[in-house]
């Protein structure tokens, strides 16, 4: 393709990007996301739950149906199980979702496997640390009741994996007691960032070298 095909393909696209158009608000149907995602938003805040519902360890996330459900509460005790016939098992992390419950009064977990984070672990030893970075100012200071400042220095624990996720509940419960401040607001951006600086041989911890 030459450049003019290029230059012509990429006006194309501008001029159907530029094309689109919103459906008016009296067209809006209950499943329009304007309509949907601020209801459920509404209503997940509203709903107060005090059962804790966990998916199946195994089981594809979109394969999953209602009845696959565990639901327990907040001192772990069952609730409701699935049926036995399907022998479903609890996520292998679930004593570490109740640590975040437990521990720090979250209203619900979500599981990530960030390959950000395994890369800084590696080239890190029991602490990755970060300052001087934009994105620090975008997470929340509990102990100081404020949002961190550009030049305040973030660090995160890092605790030894283990063969089996259920194992590592009381040294994730020990970084959480000693840690208290750690939240995973903007952190994958900013490990990102130190791997890509550790690439370029810049140092991301470090406040003697920059002006």
């Amino acid at each position: 393709m030459d450049t003019d095909s290029v230059s012509n393909a990429t006006v194309d696209v501008l001029h159907k990007s530029e094309e689109w158009k919103e459906e008016p608000e009296d067209e809006w149907d209950e499943l329009h996301p304007r309509r949907l995602i601020p209801e459920i938003c509404n209503l997940l805040y509203h709903l107060g739950w005090d059962a804790i519902y966990i998916a199946p360890s195994g089981v594809q996330k979109e394969r999953i149906k209602p009845e696959d459900l565990f639901i327990q509460d907040i001192q772990g005790r069952d609730l409701k199980l699935p049926p036995p016939s399907k022998a479903l098992k609890k996520s292998q992390c679930t004593p570490l979702f109740m640590c975040a419950y437990t521990e720090r009064n979250a209203g619900a977990v979500i599981h990530t496997h960030s390959k950000n984070a395994v890369l800084v672990t590696l080239l890190c030893d029991k602490e990755f640390k970060i300052s001087q970075q934009e994105m620090i100012k975008g997470i929340w200071n509990p102990g100081l009741g404020r949002y961190n400042k550009y030049k305040e220095e973030i660090v995160v624990p890092i605790i030894e994996n283990t063969c089996w996720e259920s194992e590592l509940e009381d040294s994730l419960r020990a970084a959480m007691h000693k840690y208290p401040n750690t939240r995973c607001e903007c952190y994958d951006y900013l490990m990102d960032l130190a791997v890509n600086m550790k690439q370029l041989n810049i140092p991301w911890h470090a406040v003697e070298w920059r002006p």
